[in-house]
């Protein structure tokens, strides 16, 4: 359960915003915290504010499958309106997992926004359901821990498909502490750019502008990183703007670490977008070479562009990839294939509701045809990464294997999976690949 100081929000205004946002969630097609940041961007909230909002939206949407299961349970199973059910999620989320928050104000403000939002016949029902969850509180809370032991699915709140997947993978305690680690708000991780400034003037820069941070370390990686404690409004610091830090996390350092850019490469990003791999790239070959670094929206290629102007590099030329063979040519080629997303179910709250079997099926041959494409452009000699952010085999190792079926030319080096429950970062897969001379 989560703490919340009731006593320090003005409590209406982030509820209706969060109401707001979680009714037009489903249908924009943008990831939760990019219709979040949207928000937030255009309106002014206090900090305290800010936070039950962001509280409320991320834990509605992870926890969806566990609160409908306690609707159906006082409402006979009968499906609810979409706007109405949301209202029900809110508030048994208010009332299950945010512990200070007074249950009459949690009900009370429920009831007024159900009015609010056009459900004025339907208020009686809302709070009959909320009061009847009153009642029964202890045994409630005593249920929902049974679950967790009992329905992992459920008790979770994650696809039971792709649950009973992991547990026949990984057993059914490393199971638990993967679903634990999902439904856990994600850590903030920047990796400095040592082209700009050094880690030691960096921190004086923090220091002066209030940011609290954390020297961090992992085993594969040798880039200077730190994880921010309470940072809120990343992009308006200053040092942001200036280009002196990257946010990112530690696992997606991994697949740069196996590529192994030097100085005077050339290197292709397949899939580049937002920026952060072919920046990286680009850091560590201490902005000497070129890296091209391909995307298939201008929106994305313009946001490569973004990050690249920020970080202040020279190295880097986004282009837009129109999936036509041209036969250049490079000395080292990335291919961060677009995927389930199964390792980052914790920073992408809503995904989990969104994979299926056929999904992973459907990602598998895109994934494939981008490897085995990416595979003409690497030069004799040169070296092929592999990486997702998956968990799933078929997306991973499976990929891979049908690949060097079809070009024997291909030798794969050395291969790693990061685990949440074991690595303490998001998930992902590399692979390093040799193209024989």
């Amino acid at each position: 359960m989560y703490d919340w100081h009731y006593k320090d929000v003005i409590v209406q205004k982030p509820r209706e915003i969060a109401y707001r946002l979680l009714t037009q969630a489903g249908g924009s097609g943008l990831f939760a915290e990019e219709i979040l940041q949207r928000e937030l961007g255009s309106i002014q909230l206090a900090a305290a504010d800010r936070g039950l909002l962001q509280e409320i939206y991320y834990g509605v949407i992870r926890w969806a499958g566990t609160l409908d299961f306690l609707i159906s349970r006082k409402t006979g199973g009968k499906t609810q309106k979409p706007g109405l059910r949301v209202l029900l999620q809110m508030a048994l989320y208010q009332l299950f997992w945010l512990s200070r928050i007074p249950d009459h104000a949690a009900v009370h403000e429920t009831v007024e926004l159900a009015k609010l939002k056009g459900f004025g016949p339907q208020a009686g029902f809302v709070n009959a359901v909320l009061r009847g969850y009153l009642r029964d509180r202890e045994e409630t809370s005593m249920l929902l821990e049974r679950l967790k032991r009992d329905d992992l699915a459920v008790g979770y709140s994650h696809p039971d498909w792709l649950v009973k997947k992991w547990v026949a993978r990984y057993g059914k305690e490393e199971t638990t502490r993967l679903l634990t680690w999902n439904n856990t708000p994600p850590k903030v991780f920047a990796r400095i750019n040592t082209l700009k400034i050094s880690p030691d003037e960096l921190k004086e820069v923090w220091k002066k502008e209030g940011v609290e941070f954390t020297a961090v370390e992992w085993p594969w990686t040798t880039f200077p990183m730190v994880e921010f404690q309470g940072v809120s409004a990343v992009e308006q610091l200053e040092s942001f703007k200036k280009g002196f830090f990257y946010i990112q996390d530690p696992s997606t350092l991994l697949s740069v670490e196996y590529l192994e850019p030097k100085a005077g490469d050339s290197i292709l990003d397949v899939c580049a977008a937002p920026g952060g791999k072919c920046t990286l790239i680009a850091q560590r070959m201490g902005d000497k070479g070129a890296v091209t670094a391909e995307d298939l929206a201008p929106s994305r290629i313009q946001l490569i562009e973004e990050n690249v102007r920020r970080l202040g590099l020279n190295c880097v030329t986004a282009r837009l990839s129109d999936g036509v063979p041209s036969g250049e040519q490079y000395d080292r080629v990335l291919v961060d294939a677009p995927c389930s997303n199964a390792g980052v179910f914790r920073r992408r709250v809503e995904l989990r509701w969104r994979i299926s079997p056929s999904e992973v099926e459907r990602l598998r041959a895109v994934q494939l045809k981008l490897l085995k494409s990416a595979i003409a452009k690497v030069k004799p000699g040169g070296c092929l990464v592999y990486s997702t952010c998956s968990l799933e085999p078929e997306e991973n190792e499976g990929v891979v294997m049908e690949a060097l079926v079809a070009h024997p030319e291909m030798i794969v080096e050395k291969q790693r999976q990061l685990l949440p429950f074991a690595d303490f970062v998001d998930g992902a897969f590399v692979a390093q690949m040799r193209k024989a001379k």
